[in-house]
């Protein structure tokens, strides 16, 4: 029986939110299976934007059938105000993996800027020129969202081997 899983990789924002999805197979290269952002304006009321978020989720979760979910952890905002919204969209995102009955993980940038780099203060073009190096892509996966998104869910590849 061969060894797979698939992880859901997510950047928590309100205007942006990334996700990214990766197969982990033993004993073969990772492979990046789609990666892309949930938007929603700026001048729409916050429960709306919230509401976007969870349908795309699980619009996202239908569609991938991931087995675990890697969430990026709010570890440190100067907004306040950005911080709390953030943070609701972490819940919603939450929300939707529970009730798909996936398994969430957490890291922390930190934790996922050593993982991929070696290095905690690591840049986030260093970072994704990681990303690129781990999926074995051509080209840095854009937005800059999606390539953080699947960022954590390497993350919790090799952090849960």
């Amino acid at each position: 029986m061969i060894n797979k899983k698939r992880i859901l990789g997510i950047d928590p924002g309100t205007g942006i939110l990334g996700f990214g999805v990766v197969d982990c197979t033993a004993g073969r290269p990772l492979k990046m299976v789609t990666g892309g952002v949930i938007t929603t304006p700026a001048h729409t009321p916050i429960e709306i934007r919230l509401e976007e978020i969870y349908n795309g989720i699980k619009d996202i979760i239908a569609e991938t059938n991931p087995d675990e979910v890697s969430i990026e952890k709010l570890f440190f905002a100067r907004n306040v105000t950005t911080a709390i919204t953030v943070a609701e969209a972490r819940g919603v995102v939450i929300l939707a993996a529970q009730k798909a009955g996936l398994p969430i993980y957490e890291y922390t940038p930190l934790q996922i800027k050593q993982t991929l780099t070696g290095y905690g203060k690591a840049d986030k073009k260093q970072m994704q020129e990681m990303v690129r190096i781990q999926l074995n892509l051509k080209e840095v996966p854009k937005p800059d969202d999606a390539a953080d998104a699947l960022a954590a869910a390497i993350t919790h590849h090799f952090m849960s081997r």
